[in-house]
């Protein structure tokens, strides 16, 4: 490709000469990143995706630990610097006055913040709710839908934990029926995916719950498609998004979801502690809130935001996170992190007794991926490559996945997954 590290460092050096008299107050890492997102205006994202030099400007937005390489961006991700800086800010200005400057000032940011998601998600923003997380988000709906005893709700075994327990828990409430699937993964035969829900769908069906991107391994779902198969039979579909909302490029309308949540301290960078709920605008008046309202059936999206006293400073925080995700693009980002993983995959599959259980297709995984090593325990690597390698990663063993999962993020460089090469290396030989 045209461009390398000497034309990066040299047109950002220049440009940030030029404009050096007028941004005495911009930090040296933003003036260089704003002039490596000028150089890559026209670089294709494919280009962009293996262009070091460029990602590198793209780490200096975050304050990266220098002891410890992170590879669980899948739990939390850091936030970048700008969304650090003002969610301090709010903070600040709150406890200058709380009451005044959280419910008078702050609390006039939600609408402006609700419409700049809703153009990010691609809905309208009366679709939109503001919250915690996707659990709070997913749980909402779980306990909010009208199901009645015998009622079915179609889950898989894959499904995130917190989710599995809300589903059991109104089992055993109000006795729905939970008829549970339990998925052959990694996969990449979309009939085979669709078939197992749809196999498990009876005429008693009322919901079915998707994951879109299975957190224990990167698997995506071709939700689009089960969706479909649901709707044929007049079953409401509820999506997990906490892993791909903001991970890959896509809009929540594509997926023909009537519920969908996500948590936004994960692919949006936002702080920690916030996420969104969707709920199709038919949908809302006939699920009730979490926490209760004057009216629980009335079709406004802001009943599902009535958790009394919130962080305020952490909510407005994530206008910021949408300012980054918008300033990296959507498509430049999904194709760096599917490059990071299979940079460190493609290098390790061939080591004996090594095991992939993440698809490296970009239609059936992106940043998240999962290995195993034949005879050995997820938490024996995971341990290694902490104590040996200072390399963060996670053991996973649930259900029928068992393996380390590994999560680079936009900041992570291929210096970081050589490392990361390095310790599964030194691991399966001393095995």
């Amino acid at each position: 490709m045209a461009t390398n590290r000497r034309s990066f460092i040299r047109k950002a050096g220049a440009f940030s000469a030029t404009a050096f008299l007028a941004s005495l107050s911009q930090p040296a890492w933003s003036r260089n990143l704003d002039a490596a997102i000028r150089e890559a205006q026209g670089v294709s994202s494919d280009d962009l995706a293996t262009e070091e030099d460029f990602w590198y400007y793209i780490q200096q937005s975050f304050t990266v630990s220098p002891a410890l390489i992170n590879l669980n961006n899948g739990g939390v991700s850091p936030a970048p610097r700008t969304v650090q800086d003002a969610m301090k800010r709010y903070y600040d200005l709150s406890n200058e006055a709380p009451s005044f400057y959280m419910w008078r000032t702050l609390e006039l940011g939600r609408e402006p913040l609700r419409r700049n998601l809703a153009k990010l998600a691609g809905c309208d923003a009366e679709e939109i709710a503001i919250n915690r997380n996707s659990s709070e988000g997913l749980e909402t709906v779980i306990f909010g839908l009208q199901l009645k005893a015998g009622d079915e709700v179609v889950a898989a075994k894959q499904d995130y934990p917190n989710m599995i327990n809300a589903y059991k828990q109104r089992e055993l409430r109000d006795g729905i029926k939970m008829v549970w699937i339990n998925l052959d993964l990694p996969s990449e035969d979309e009939n085979y995916l669709v078939q197992q829900y749809v196999k498990a769908f009876t005429a008693r069906t009322k919901v079915v719950h998707i994951t879109h991107i299975i957190n224990w391994n990167g698997q995506i779902l071709p939700v689009k498609k089960i969706a479909a198969e649901a709707h044929k039979r007049g079953i409401e579909v509820v999506v997990d998004g906490a892993h791909s909302f903001a991970h890959f490029d896509f809009k929540i309308p594509d997926l023909d979801a009537d519920y969908f949540a996500a948590s936004l301290h994960k692919w949006l960078y936002a702080p920690i502690g916030s996420g969104m709920l969707y709920v199709r605008k038919e949908k809302i008046k006939n699920i009730y809130p979490l926490f209760a309202v004057d009216n629980p059936l009335k079709d406004d999206i802001r009943k599902f935001e009535a958790l009394g006293t919130r962080p305020f400073f952490i909510e407005q925080a994530i206008g910021k996170a949408i300012e980054f995700h918008d300033m990296i693009g959507s498509e430049r980002k999904e194709k760096r992190l599917h490059y990071l993983k299979n940079y460190w995959m493609e290098k390790v599959q061939s080591l004996p007794k090594v095991k992939l259980n993440t698809s490296l297709h970009p239609k059936w995984g992106c940043a998240i991926g999962n290995i195993g090593v034949e005879g050995r325990k997820p938490n024996e690597l995971d341990s290694f490559l902490q104590d040996k390698y200072k390399v963060h990663t996670v053991g996973i063993v649930w259900e029928n996945i068992n393996g380390v999962r590994v999560t680079p993020n936009v900041y992570t460089t291929t210096k970081n997954l050589d490392v990361l090469v390095e310790g599964i290396t030194a691991f399966v030989r001393q095995a």
